[in-house]
């Protein structure tokens, strides 16, 4: 099993004003004491941006580059996202990374609000996910859909909708789609050969069950410790490692659990013990 780490763990988020943000050093250190040996790039723009300075960053702490989380506007027919992949998949050449993992960027700030897509809108987007999917692989590198809450894709129907209508594979983000009204077992059962890339992350279903209907906000989940430390929560990982290793799946399993934090902990406390804790569970299922 192929185990990688994600920033977001560590509570750093693309999202502004996302509680604090712990420095690169720190949280790739703490990785790699983890025994963690691949780790994701992270936001934009938290690890340098030019992709010299990028290699540079996850070399000197001998993590392996996974891919990076990356939002993209894909259903207005008026933005095209090409070339901002282009610029990322450049950096990929210098960096390293296999996986361009893809959000559909509601092109509004933040993930509690979104608008609802026309006909139109979802052709436009199908049909940039195979663009997409078409040049990062002339740069061998495999372009998949994240299902994420506040984004274009997040509901048990539009996963699937986009995936019966494009050639995208599946990064298989449990606790995302969980949120959106999945069961992540159900779609690595039916779909077990569109998933490239797993995002593990356990949550607590008590406090999911409260998005959809309006309750909560996602920030407000977060703030009130929606997600859990690997095997402390209601996601059955036991279940899902046992239907990709079905189709022999050899694509990493990232550790994620989506924090939000106040300021930088202590040395040898704060979002680490989480970390050990899901790596643990993790590989306890291998």
């Amino acid at each position: 099993m192929k185990i990688a780490g994600a920033p977001i763990s560590w509570g750093v988020c693309e999202v502004p004003n996302w509680g604090y943000q712990m420095e690169p050093k720190r949280v790739l250190g703490e990785m790699k004491e983890l025994g963690l040996t691949a780790t994701e790039f992270g936001p934009q723009g938290w690890l340098p941006v030019d992709p010299e300075g990028r290699a540079a960053a996850v070399k000197d702490f001998a993590l392996k580059p996974v891919g990076s989380f990356f939002l993209a506007v894909m259903h207005d027919p008026d933005v095209d996202p090409l070339p901002a992949v282009e610029k990322e998949l450049e950096a990929f050449k210098v960096a390293g990374g296999e996986y361009l993992i893809l959000a559909a960027d509601s092109g509004r700030e933040g993930y509690d609000d979104r608008p609802v897509l026309d006909e139109k809108g979802w052709e436009t987007l199908f049909t940039n996910l195979d663009r997409i999917v078409a040049r990062a692989a002339e740069d061998g590198v495999t372009a998949c859909i994240h299902p994420h809450w506040g984004t274009m894709v997040m509901l048990d129907e539009e996963i699937r909708r986009v995936l019966d209508n494009s050639h995208v594979g599946l990064c298989l983000d449990t606790g995302h789609m969980f949120a959106g009204g999945s069961d992540p077992v159900k779609i690595a059962q039916e779909y077990a050969d569109r998933v490239k890339i797993v995002h593990a992350k356990d949550v607590h279903a008590d406090l999911v069950s409260k998005l959809l209907p309006g309750e909560i906000t996602w920030s407000e989940g977060i703030k009130a410790n929606m997600f859990a430390p690997i095997g402390e929560g209601d996601i059955d990982f036991a279940a899902i490692v046992a239907e990709l290793n079905k189709v022999n799946f050899d694509g990493y399993y990232v550790l994620e659990q989506d924090i939000m934090i106040d300021e930088e902990p202590p040395a040898g406390a704060g979002p680490k013990l989480n970390a050990q804790k899901s790596f643990e569970a993790l590989k306890a299922l291998a």
